[in-house]
């Protein structure tokens, strides 16, 4: 059987084991799995359109789950939304403010750039009087809180200057070299910065074709920062990075990279950086949105697709470990790794009154788990789900199986299942020469484990279709030259 290499669009079609489309698969360690289906996590919707979202995790290991709207930030409690505001009054924000947050010991920390940088360490949030008003914030391992992309009363607008606060004081950010406090621009490379994360002892800022990495060197300069190699390598927008453990995997300009503190490395060339250029919308596309689910060790890509007026309605899925890519188109708002506050006996009726009408989740999954970590997001109705569900409905599409001097006969397809799914159709294609347009072939449901299809030509493609749950490793249809036994 061919092993299946996953979703690779901008592959020669007919390379063993590529896919040329797929729907709601994503990869494993072992091969490909229906993608789960959204599940409400119980909790209330937001009053808006959430604008980020964070699972705070404090000293003592307790937890505070915020999201952010335009114009307020609430907390999750039991299965409402807290209002958690400055003074429970209401921000400015625009129509293109993200919350971007961070956690400085027990202090969890959000800006927006229009507004005041916000603090909380029990309650509602206060505005930190000196700090900068800034589009990215994080925290360093070296007892910083590093701004970037900031406004301030001195500076003015300044998208390419970052900003530290004082060694161990998040509420002193006025430039002293006593207290470690100071400011900078990174201008060996125009424009704005993008988005910054940290990686180990570092902190890495991200312009749309510029890399910068910031090291702690004490006081005058506190930090300095030096300008990565690597052609346009970039990240396209505030959120298009996350960090995979040792590594971000980066959404740029022109491809996806992988970045470990060197030179980036690219990881869409000659498999969907076309494919991802063609089909994500060049005005939105700076709203991609990449989250890395540690659970399944995924990273998931949503971005606008073509058609798209700005919303993320579209997904793309890459395995750190096998490097395969799959597809699970969706529409969020924001993502977050929501950590689960875990179910009882005795707590089953908050979820559903009997047990025939309990969500459709495994028994075995994180989700009834306390402390069980999810991947989830906030839907186009603003409300929190976890992708947790049963594979509701898959499909993909092979590569072009043949040669271009033989025409050849298939006759039956077979699927290498781990766990077969609830049920499966096939749809053959067929063409004659390589740029022809396909055409339809016979559709068959699965049958004693293989699929009974009969059509010529010399190239063959098969469409699975799938419902419930599944995994795979590899398929099987072998042409066979025609008026040969």
């Amino acid at each position: 059987m061919t092993p299946i290499v996953g979703f690779s669009p901008d592959s020669d079609p007919t390379v063993p084991g590529v896919l040329t489309d797929c729907e709601n698969l994503v990869p494993y360690e072992s091969g490909f799995k229906g993608a789960p289906s959204p599940v409400s996590v119980g909790a209330n919707a937001l009053a808006a359109e959430s604008r980020g979202a964070v699972v705070a995790t404090k000293l003592d290991g307790s937890r505070r789950i915020f999201a952010g709207t335009q114009t307020k930030l609430y907390e999750l409690n039991g299965t409402s939304w807290t209002d958690r505001s400055a003074g429970g009054g209401s921000y400015t924000g625009s129509s293109e403010s993200r919350w971007s947050f961070c956690q400085f010991g027990d202090t969890t920390i959000a800006t927006n750039l229009a507004d005041a940088m916000q603090s909380t360490s029990a309650g509602a949030f206060a505005a930190i009087a000196s700090a900068p008003k800034a589009k990215v914030v994080v925290s360093a391992s070296n007892n910083f809180v590093l701004a970037f992309n900031t406004n301030d009363g001195t500076f003015g607008q300044s998208p390419d200057r970052w900003w530290c606060c004082a060694q161990s004081d998040q509420t002193s950010w006025t430039p002293s070299v006593s207290t470690g406090a100071n400011t900078g621009r990174l201008v060996a490379i125009e424009g704005a910065i993008q988005a910054a994360l940290t990686l180990g002892d570092y902190v890495v800022a991200y312009k749309q074709r510029a890399i910068f990495v910031g090291i702690y060197v004490g006081s005058p300069v506190v930090w300095q920062w030096n300008l990565i190699p690597g052609g346009e390598a970039g990240a396209v927008g505030q959120e298009a990075v996350c960090d995979i453990g040792g590594a971000h995997f980066i959404v740029g300009n022109d491809n996806f990279w992988l970045f470990d503190g060197t030179r980036p490395i690219p990881l869409g060339t000659g498999v969907n950086r076309q494919w991802f250029l063609n089909n994500s919308s060049p005005t939105y596309r700076y709203r991609t949105k990449a989250v890395f689910d540690k659970q399944n060790n995924l990273v998931r890509v949503n971005y606008p697709s073509l058609t798209s007026t700005g919303t993320c309605d579209a997904c793309l899925i890459f395995h750190v470990g096998t490097k395969h890519w799959g597809r699970n188109d969706v529409t969020i708002e924001a993502p977050l790794n929501y950590i689960a506050p875990g179910v009882t006996i005795d707590g089953l009726d908050a979820y559903a009154s009997t047990i025939d009408t309990l969500p459709n989740i495994p028994l075995d999954s994180q989700y009834w788990l306390s402390g069980g970590q999810t991947p989830a997001y906030f839907n186009g109705s603003h409300s929190l789900v976890s992708m947790n569900g049963v594979s509701v409905s898959s499909s993909f599409t092979t590569g072009d199986m043949g040669d271009d001097d033989t025409v050849t006969v298939i006759e039956r397809a077979r699927i290498r299942f781990i766990n077969a799914p609830t049920s499966a159709t096939a749809t053959g294609q067929f063409k004659f020469n390589e740029g022809d347009a396909l055409q339809n072939g016979p559709t068959n449901a699965i049958n004693d484990g293989k699929f009974d299809l009969r059509q010529s030509g010399r190239f063959h493609r098969i469409r699975f279709a799938f419902t419930g749950d599944h995994k795979e490793t590899a398929f099987d249809a072998i042409p066979r030259k025609v008026g040969m036994r």
